[in-house]
């Protein structure tokens, strides 16, 4: 039986937590499960309507949540931004979630598509880190959590600048967990695999009309467990990352692939 007086887990109460890219998909479910959890959080989205639907949706769920129109790769828009958001609140989370992907080998790439996605999910994730990381300091420690994919450490067709991206995410997160243990200031990293957002069905009216359902149906197959992801999902184990229950973990990548990576046969 459980003991009625045993506090909840994986509760944010008087935490604070900037999530980016949460106007949609992964980041907007983030945001959900904090804000459910107790957290106040501000949403950093390059789509200012998209990020003040979610904070509407937080708020007739009761939840805290506010936002800002911000762009990822540029330095002195994430640090204005910051500084903004750090004048009414300190911030004890952060989660890097604001990415792009794309489709293609290393021929097909051009460098403007090479380009583009490492300013967005590896510039863009340092800007936010950087900007962020003193204001931890500062305040005794905090929480990092950046979101990979199994593409940066599976070998994947046709995401070459995606793949690149996605290790560099590893390797960031890696090196900020060891850089900052004495400072108190955790930081892991989630691997998806596929996960069925918004983004996957527009990639598929896009690139496969007339046959999404079948085309989705492979996707989903190419995980062992049967199926993709729901942005639910990956906001669960970010809550127990971000969470005083894992207080012990850092400088770790979790896989959340569905027996992607280690039961392919």
């Amino acid at each position: 039986m459980s003991n009625p007086s045993q506090k909840e887990p994986f509760r944010l109460d008087g935490k604070a937590a900037i999530v980016t890219g949460g106007g949609s998909g992964i980041g907007r479910a983030i945001v959900h499960r904090f804000a459910a959890s107790g957290a106040a959080v501000h949403i950093l989205d390059v789509d200012p309507k998209a990020a003040d639907g979610v904070v509407q949706e937080v708020a007739a769920a009761k939840g805290i949540a506010s936002s800002s129109s911000c762009d990822v790769t540029d330095q002195g828009n994430v640090k204005a931004t910051v500084e903004r958001v750090l004048r009414e609140r300190r911030i004890d989370i952060l989660v890097n979630n604001a990415g792009i992907s794309h489709v293609g080998t290393l021929e097909t790439t051009t460098e403007q598509d090479f380009d583009r996605i490492l300013q967005v999910n590896v510039k863009g994730f340092y800007n936010c880190m950087q900007s962020m990381i003193a204001h931890m300091k500062g305040n005794g420690g905090g929480v990092i959590l950046n979101m990979a994919s199994i593409a940066g450490s599976a070998g994947l067709a046709d995401r070459f600048a995606y793949s690149v991206s996605k290790g560099a995410v590893l390797a960031m997160t890696y090196s900020v967990a060891r850089d900052y243990l004495e400072h108190n200031i955790r930081c892991n990293c989630i691997s998806p695999a596929r996960v069925h957002t918004p983004f996957v069905d527009g990639y598929l009216r896009r690139n496969y009309p007339g046959k999404e359902e079948e085309v989705f149906a492979k996707l989903a197959a190419s995980q062992p467990i049967g199926r993709m992801a729901e942005p639910e999902e990956v906001a669960s184990l970010a809550l127990f990352l971000c969470s005083s229950e894992a207080s012990f973990i850092t400088g770790v990548d979790y896989p959340l692939d569905g027996g992607f990576v280690n039961l392919r046969g």
